[in-house]
């Protein structure tokens, strides 16, 4: 409350105190005419009780008399508009109309003087609050104490104004939260960067050069949470060095996808694209292209010139020069022969430029390779991240983005190079980050996260979006999502995020038993998959390594189980019992996967072509029970 307010507030008492005291109160003698407007006689007299005073009148019976308390209190008896007052054995008339206007002057200055007297009060009070070294109370909540303990030590301030020590110990850890944010904000980046130079190892450069895994995904190779089902055809496309580029797909091919350099959807191919696994032809725009066509996300259908020909084709806009093609080819009969066949014969990446005489396909085989296509989780990471920037457009990520990696030193155009102070910071600011991401993805903390109730299986794709989005936007960017799947994972696209009954993919990610504990590859432990898991296509268990999130390396060449490559043992229910330790039960090895004691685990359920029980939960995998 405002000295205003209270000063208005004693005035108001003030008036009201006044107004009520008998003696300055008309409407108490219009209350006493009231009362004692009618006199009864007795022998010959008038008599009135009023404040337990009697008054007598000789004579006779007087009728409209009025009995008024004078201030000595003595009665006050009022005939004809005049008043007689009784004092002693001395009757004297007044005048009524003047001692109301008496009345009012007396209660005016007695106002005037009791707002005086609690207004002096309060302004005193008010002056006695005020904060030392202001005119006025200043709120707390707006002030610096001149000592702050917190986790980086204790904060001194000369009156709000930081000491030397002080001010070193706020950019410090300006530097290394700005260190961190970068890290998991930017992983997207790098992992495609990771992904470039693992091809890049393989001899894989150009756009017509495709590495193929031809048997297979195994467990050589760094590839974060690959699979092992599936027959994978991988292009690097470099817009900036060959312009608007073509891709020919085949027919059957599976599931495909193309991500700009920070793991954006730019189109879908194959089964879940606008081919619709009949093949067709595909054109990636180059973020300056400047042209008449204006694709939107996921591409259009247009008309084309392509080697002289007006041909009908699939047309997106990329916001990058890198972008990654990454295609599936499903197994027959558990061989991969088919899948293998029809890439070689029909898959064409080539420059648009370069239509009428496209230089041939070269198909490299990444099968049993050792190479890594992970992105760094050491000081690395920023120099991975400083050579995209660089490349890339500046429109490739918004200002705010753009911002943070620049607060560090990463900026387009100009040289990474951090001093010893910023180095050793942002060395510690990459281990905190990922120690962040790790929690963030081993253990979300959402709950929507989860599949089902006390269960250990989540979504790579928290919140169903996948551009990450809150309520389609409504709550901004779901920044811990993002970091979970793209630390963990690659592809992205709305196949592998929205409900597609039938086509596409659905993922499950699990690192812990049902008691929450996680999985210790030094034990034993089964999992059922229930009869009639909703696959329409297959259903796989694929065992990963929780350190390079890449499958984990054991006698084993796929640490995985697949329902249509594998015999498995089937149970009399229709269920599928599956063993996860470091040696097989006994009669159990066919559906045995192996583990490495002293090393943890984890695992990704994979169901292609998923049915509507999955998306209604009215099927669910078991828990991972441990066996003793």
């Amino acid at each position: 409350m405002t000295l205003k307010s209270i000063s208005n507030l004693c005035i108001l008492m003030a008036m009201l105190l006044a107004f009520a005291h008998p003696v300055f109160a008309q409407n108490s003698s219009v209350v006493q005419q009231r009362l004692f407007k009618n006199v009864n006689v007795f022998d010959g007299k008038s008599e009135m009780l009023a404040m337990g005073q009697k008054i007598l009148v000789e004579g006779n019976p007087v009728k409209d008399l009025l009995l008024l308390m004078g201030k000595d209190k003595s009665p006050v008896i009022m005939k004809d508009g005049k008043t007689t007052r009784t004092h002693c054995e001395k009757t004297e008339t007044v005048d009524l109309s003047r001692r109301r206007t008496m009345m009012r002057f007396t209660s005016i200055i007695c106002v005037l003087i009791l707002s005086s007297i609690l207004l002096l009060g309060v302004s005193t009070i008010g002056l006695a609050q005020n904060t030392p070294g202001y005119n006025n109370k200043i709120p707390d909540s707006i002030m610096t104490p001149d000592t702050v303990e917190t986790v980086i030590g204790t904060l001194k301030f000369f009156d709000g104004m930081p000491d030397a020590a002080t001010v070193q110990k706020a950019y410090d850890n300006l530097d290394f939260m700005r260190g961190v944010e970068v890290f998991l904000n930017f992983i997207p980046a790098t992992s495609i960067e990771g992904m470039r130079l693992g091809m890049a190892e393989v001899g894989a450069i150009k756009s017509n050069q495709c590495v193929i895994f031809d048997k297979l995904m195994d467990s050589d190779p760094l590839f974060l949470t690959g699979n092992t089902d599936t027959v994978y055809a991988s292009v690097m496309l470099d817009l900036k060095r060959d312009g608007a580029t073509v891709i020919e797909i085949p027919p059957k091919t599976g599931p495909g996808t193309v991500n700009d350099a920070f793991f954006r959807f730019i189109t879908d191919m194959g089964i879940p694209g606008p081919d619709k696994g009949k093949g067709g032809k595909y054109v990636i725009l180059p973020p300056d292209y400047d042209g008449e066509l204006n694709p939107p996300e996921g591409g259009m259908e247009a008309e084309m010139e392509i080697a002289g020909k007006k041909q009908k084709v699939f047309v997106s806009k990329s916001a990058s020069y890198t972008n990654w093609l990454i295609l599936r080819g499903f197994l027959v009969d558990g061989k991969t022969d088919m899948a293998v066949n029809t890439f070689k014969g029909g898959l064409k990446v080539y420059p648009l430029s370069q239509a009428n005489n496209p230089q041939k396909m070269e198909f490299l085989s990444g099968s049993n390779k050792a190479f890594n296509t992970i992105h760094a989780n050491t000081f690395a990471f920023y120099e991975e991240l400083a050579h995209v920037l660089d490349k890339e457009p500046v429109g490739l990520i918004d200002p705010e983005l753009r911002g943070l990696a620049a607060a560090i030193g990463i900026q387009k155009g100009k040289k990474f190079e951090p001093d010893a102070r910023m180095k050793k910071i942002l060395t510690e600011a990459i281990a905190v980050g990922n120690a962040t991401a790790r929690a963030i993805w081993l253990k979300p903390r959402d709950k929507s996260a989860y599949f089902y109730e006390n269960s250990g299986w989540y979504t790579g794709f928290v919140g169903g979006d996948y551009r990450w989005l809150i309520d389609d936007g409504k709550g901004g960017r779901y920044l811990d999502a993002r970091t979970l799947f793209f630390y963990s994972a690659t592809v992205n696209t709305p196949a592998m995020a929205e409900k597609m009954v039938g086509a596409g993919s659905q993922y499950a990610f699990n690192a812990t038993d049902k008691d929450g504990n996680y999985l210790d590859g030094s034990k034993t432990y089964k999992l059922n998959i229930p009869k009639d898991a909703p696959a329409k296509d297959f259903w796989s268990v694929v065992v990963y390594d929780p350190q390079t999130r890449s499958e984990l390396q054991t006698s084993q060449k796929f640490p995985s189980k697949n329902n249509k490559r594998d015999k498995l043992i089937v149970n009399k229910d229709g269920s599928v019992d599956l063993y996860f330790g470091p040696k097989a039960p006994k009669g159990k090895k066919s559906n045995w996967v192996e583990t490495v004691p002293g090393k943890g685990w984890f695992v990704l359920l994979r169901l292609y072509g998923p049915l509507e029980p999955w998306f209604d939960k009215t099927w669910r995998p078991g828990e991972f029970e441990l066996v003793k």
